[in-house]
C-alpha cells in the first residue's frame, strides 16, 4: 500500500520513528536480528498514537499498516531502499548520487523517483556494513559485503567515486535452483540440460563464462546442485553467493584486512586452503586474478571443479584463463599455462542476455585437450542459431569413459539431442 508523501506525513513518521527507536533502545532490542520485535513495537506506537488522535490532540495515522512497514524499514531494514529490496521483480539497485537511484527489472534499467540525502546514503551504508561485519573508510575506500538476505553490496567512497558515494546492491533472486529450472526459464533446452547434468555427475571440469549480470552464479548454482551427494564440496568466493543444497559442503569466503592492515584472506588463500580439506569437488565463485593458477593446478591434479569468469565468448574465456595465471609470478610462462588449461578445462558454458533481457546459454564448448600453435582447440557441442534456438552442434565432449563410469552413454545422449 502506497501512502501519499506530504510534509505533514513526513513529520508524523519522524515523530513515530523517534518513539520506536527510543523503545527499541530501552528494551535492548537488536533491530537487525530481531525485526519481529521491532514490528511489534512499531504497531504498538502507531496504535497508541491513533488512540490519542481520537481526542483531537494529534493527527491520525492515514494508513497504519503502511506506516508500520515504513517504520520497520527505517529502524530494522534499510529505510527508503527497503521497498525495492522487498520487490521480487527488482534484480539490482544502485545509487549514483542521492538524487539518482536506479533499479534493474528483467535486465532493463530504470530511474526511480526516490530522492535521498547525502546523510541518508551514509547512514544506509553504515547500517548495511554493520550487518556484514565489513568496513569502508579512507584506507579501504571500496568494499564487497553480503546483506542478511543474501544480497551483495558494493560501495565506493566519495573521492574514488566523484562527488558522491556510489552504492550497488545486487539482489539474490533465486529464480532457478536446478538445471530443469533453467529449462523452464528458457535459458536451456532439455537436451542441453541433460548433457550438463551428466557432465557434472561424470566429474568434468566446467568453466561458466559471460558478461556482468548474465546469470553466471545462477548457472553455477544449478550445476553444483547436480553434484552427487556422496561427494565432498568446498567452495571459495569473494562473498557468499552460492546457494545450493548438498549434504557435505563447506563454503569459504574472503576477509578484509583489519585496521592494522593485517588478517586479510585472499581468494588465492582460500583455493589453497580448500585443497587441505579433502574435497571431492572444488568450486570457485569467480576467478579474476592469480588464484586462477592455483585452481588450474588443482584441476590438473585430478580434482573436479567449476568456476565462473567474465568473458564475451567461450573462446575469450579460455584465453583469459590462460592469461590470469601469469599474474601469479614471473616464473610462470604461457608455455606451461596453455597446455595446462587445455588438459584441465573440459567444458565452457557461455551465457548472454538477449535484447529482451532474457538470460540464456549461448554455447556449450568442449575442450578436447589439443593445442595447435599455442591455441587451444575447441569443439562446439551446443550453439545458439541466429534465430535464437540452442541446437546440437557436431562437437563431442572429452573423457567419454568418465560418463560411462556413471552409467551414461554420452554419444547416445547427444545423438538423441541432435
Amino acid at each position: 500500500m502506497t501512502v501519499v508523501r506530504t510534509a505533514a506525513h513526513d513529520e508524523l513518521v519522524e515523530l513515530l520513528d523517534a518513539r520506536v527507536r527510543q523503545l527499541v533502545r530501552s528494551q535492548g532490542v537488536d533491530p537487525q536480528r530481531e525485526p519481529t520485535m521491532v514490528r511489534r513495537i512499531a504497531e504498538t506506537v502507531v496504535r497508541d498514537h491513533d488512540e490519542t488522535s481520537l481526542t483531537g490532540a494529534v493527527a491520525s495515522v492515514p494508513e497504519p499498516a503502511a506506516v508500520v512497514g515504513e517504520l520497520v524499514a527505517r529502524v530494522s531494514g534499510f529505510g527508503p531502499l527497503q521497498p525495492y529490496l522487498d520487490d521480487p521483480e527488482v534484480e539490482e539497485i544502485w545509487i549514483n548520487d542521492p538524487s539518482r537511484v536506479f533499479v534493474a527489472r528483467n535486465g532493463r534499467h530504470e530511474l526511480t523517483t526516490l530522492v535521498l540525502t547525502t546523510a541518508q546514503v551514509q547512514e544506509l551504508v553504515e547500517r548495511m556494513l554493520k550487518s556484514s561485519g565489513r568496513r569502508v573508510d579512507i584506507s579501504q575506500p571500496f568494499v564487497d559485503a553480503m546483506l542478511p538476505d543474501g544480497h551483495r553490496l558494493h560501495v565506493v567512497l566519495e573521492g574514488i567515486s566523484r562527488g558522491f558515494t556510489a552504492v550497488n546492491i545486487r539482489k539474490f533472486v533465486l529464480k532457478a535452483a536446478r538445471l530443469p529450472d533453467l529449462v523452464e526459464l528458457g535459458s536451456l533446452t532439455p537436451s542441453a540440460a541433460s548433457f550438463l547434468d551428466a557432465s557434472v555427475r561424470a566429474g568434468l571440469n566446467i568453466l561458466v563464462a559471460g558478461g556482468t549480470q548474465a546469470g553466471k552464479t545462477t548457472v553455477l548454482n544449478c550445476l553444483a546442485a547436480a553434484i552427487p551427494g556422496g561427494d565432498r564440496v568446498v567452495s571459495a568466493e569473494e562473498v557468499f553467493e552460492l546457494r545450493f543444497h548438498h549434504p557435505d559442503w563447506v563454503p569459504l569466503q574472503t576477509r578484509q584486512a583489519g585496521l592494522e592492515g593485517t588478517g586479510e584472506i585472499r581468494l588465492r588463500d582460500l583455493v589453497k586452503e580448500s585443497l587441505r580439506m579433502r574435497p571431492s569437488r572444488i568450486i570457485v565463485g569467480e576467478v579474476r586474478a592469480e588464484e586462477c593458477m592455483d585452481l588450474l593446478l588443482a584441476l590438473n591434479a585430478g580434482l573436479p571443479g567449476m568456476c565462473t569468469i567474465h568473458a564475451n565468448s567461450a573462446r575469450e574465456a579460455l584465453v583469459k584463463v590462460c592469461t590470469l595465471p601469469l599474474l601469479a609470478g614471473e616464473n610462470i610462462s604461457a608455455r606451461f599455462v596453455v597446455p595446462t588449461v587445455a588438459a584441465s578445462v573440459d567444458l565452457v558454458v557461455h551465457l548472454g542476455i538477449d535484447p529482451h533481457g532474457v538470460r540464456r546459454v549461448n554455447e556449450i564448448v568442449a575442450v578436447p585437450g589439443r593445442v595447435e600453435n599455442d591455441v587451444i582447440e575447441t569443439e562446439s557441442v551446443f550453439h545458439r542459431t541466429p534465430g535464437g534456438d540452442l541446437v546440437r552442434a557436431s562437437g563431442q565432449p572429452p573423457r567419454p569413459e568418465w560418463y560411462a563410469r556413471v552409467g551414461v552413454d554420452v554419444h547416445r545422449l547427444l545423438r538423441e539431442a541432435g
